[in-house]
């Protein structure tokens, strides 16, 4: 997995709050026994159901930062959820952050970490002048100095120090204990409680 440092990319920009994941990925995809082919399923049945829909329009292509409400990828666990946005050609999702909700469910929030997609939270006022921008538009989004550059200006983010840090070195839940590889060796030559004997 690639670490994420400082991307400029075109913006698409889908102002839906609690998109769930079955509108990302819908369920009947899920029987797939692969990671791969979830790209052009993404919000397949949105495409079908929301007149001009944003991934449609000409302006979206070639678009690798999405744009969007609050309390995104809301609903069940499933990791292709973040497989589909990823393979729709997008490494980062901006969502607005308020006092009532956050920009993403925890559970959507724990598989992109895993799976290397950046997920920035803005706070209204920011998040209004990124999602006033027109599709299409470039921005820069700085993940070791926690700024969206977008119309000028350097828009401030949070994110957990721990997946920042997973995120800069590319690292999925085996790599962060791979870290510690030499550590665990050490360990385990040493540690004999409910081993085998052997001869």
């Amino acid at each position: 997995m690639s670490g994420f440092t400082v991307a400029t990319g075109k913006i698409a920009v889908y102002l839906q709050d609690h998109v769930d994941t079955d509108r990302i990925i819908p369920a009947r995809f899920l029987t797939m026994v692969t990671k791969t082919g979830y790209g052009e399923l993404a919000f397949a049945d949105a495409r079908k159901q929301e007149s001009d829909f944003f991934l449609d329009q000409p302006s979206a292509s070639g678009a690798s930062i999405l744009v969007t409400g609050t309390n995104f990828g809301c609903g069940s666990s499933r990791e292709h959820a973040v497989w589909a946005i990823q393979q729709a050609g997008f490494i980062a999702v901006i969502a607005r952050i308020d006092s009532e909700t956050p920009g993403y469910s925890d559970i959507f929030r724990q598989n992109s970490a895993n799976c290397g997609l950046l997920l920035v939270e803005l706070p209204s006022e920011s998040h209004a002048k990124v999602s006033a921008l027109p599709q299409g538009t470039e921005i820069t989004i700085d993940l070791p100095n926690q700024l969206v550059k977008a119309i000028g200006q350097d828009l401030p983010f949070e994110i957990n120090p721990a997946t920042k840090d997973q995120l800069i070195k590319g690292l999925d839940l085996v790599g962060t204990t791979l870290v510690y590889n030499d550590q665990i060796d050490q360990f385990e030559s040493k540690w004999t409680a409910f081993a085998p004997a052997t001869k």
